[in-house]
């Protein structure tokens, strides 16, 4: 599987992944006494702005002309971003007295993930970063309301059982799995 390895190092993937690694682990460290969703928001926010930096290569137009299909590639670079980073953080969660629910963690690594997606097709993969980070933040500062508008805008902090934050998470997982799937990153 040489092709793999040449992909995991054009997209900058073990970096990523130590990156990964540290900035959730670092979060947990800061909080681990009074983890919580916020705190949990914070990590897989953290956890995929830092692995959505690969989602393009150095020369996108060598990456339209390869002679295998990328689109399966995109897509399963898109879900192992949500699969590494909501399994870390189930992981180190699991170090400290407290945890936040699973379904959580997956709907927001799923949103997030989604979120990278969309940010990579429309400013470029570099910029993966930038739409959830910006998401996290605005999130934070939304008053804690029963409003559908309050719920889909911060509902990275809502509780699982609200289905407004859960259709936003997967509207987002998908419409930003479907573009970068489609098209990648923006030239």
């Amino acid at each position: 599987m040489r092709w793999a390895a040449l992909y995991a190092r054009s997209r900058q993937l073990p970096a990523a992944f130590g990156a990964l690694l540290v900035a959730t682990s670092g979060v947990w460290f800061l909080g681990r006494d009074s983890w919580n969703a916020i705190l949990v928001a914070l990590a897989l926010t953290t956890a995929v702005a830092v692995a959505a930096t690969g989602l393009s290569g150095q020369d996108p137009d060598l990456d339209r002309t390869a002679a295998l299909p990328w689109p399966v590639r995109r897509f399963a670079h898109l879900a192992l971003i949500a699969i590494v980073a909501g399994a870390v953080v189930l992981g180190v969660q699991e170090l400290g007295s407290s945890a936040v629910a699973a379904s959580i963690i997956v709907r927001d690594a799923a949103g997030l993930a989604g979120l990278a997606g969309l940010a990579a097709t429309t400013a470029g993969g570099q910029f993966g970063w930038t739409l959830p980070l910006a998401w996290a933040a605005v999130s934070l500062f939304v008053p804690s309301g029963t409003s559908t508008t309050d719920q889909v805008t911060a509902w990275l902090r809502q509780p699982a059982e609200t289905p407004a934050a859960t259709w936003t998470a997967v509207i987002l997982a998908i419409a930003g799995a479907f573009a970068y799937t489609g098209w990648g990153g923006r030239r």
